[in-house]
């Protein structure tokens, strides 16, 4: 099943984003379209994490950056919201992460009250990514 709720993020350099991305978290590139004049502006992207997608670009002073209000975290000190990724084993995604750079909020633990494991991130630009092996899709043990 193709999901149809796909994350969307601003980043100040997205190029980077990008990158650290695919080094700290596992994303791989589905798709890249950047400005013909700059490089270093994404004008859309989409990476992929075990067949599930996000969609990137580059903060831009526009028209529709401008009307829908886009602010990075840093903008807006602050997040209003994280996103959750489903991985096999958190433990050793959060050891590629910690490599790469990223800023570990919480570290690998238990959930607290309901099944699996997890971790919390920051990326480069202060966006935070929820890793976990929780399954929302899963059915519960006890249905």
């Amino acid at each position: 099943m193709r999901h149809a709720l796909i994350p969307c993020l601003r980043y100040e350099d997205a190029p980077a984003a990008i990158l650290f991305l695919c080094d700290a978290f596992g994303f791989v590139p589905h798709a890249i379209y950047t400005d013909e004049d700059d490089q270093q502006i994404v004008h859309h992207a989409q990476l992929l994490l075990d067949g599930n997608m996000i969609m990137l670009g580059s903060v831009r002073e526009d028209a529709d950056d401008n009307l829908y209000g886009w602010m990075t975290p840093g903008e807006a000190e602050g997040i209003t919201m994280c996103v959750y990724a489903v991985v096999a084993d958190p433990d050793a995604h959060h050891a590629i992460a910690v490599a790469a750079g990223a800023e570990i909020l919480v570290p690998p633990h238990d959930n607290e009250g309901y099944p699996g494991r997890g971790y919390d991130a920051r990326d480069l630009e202060g966006h935070v990514w929820s890793f976990g092996s929780y399954d929302p899709y899963a059915l519960p043990v006890d249905a």
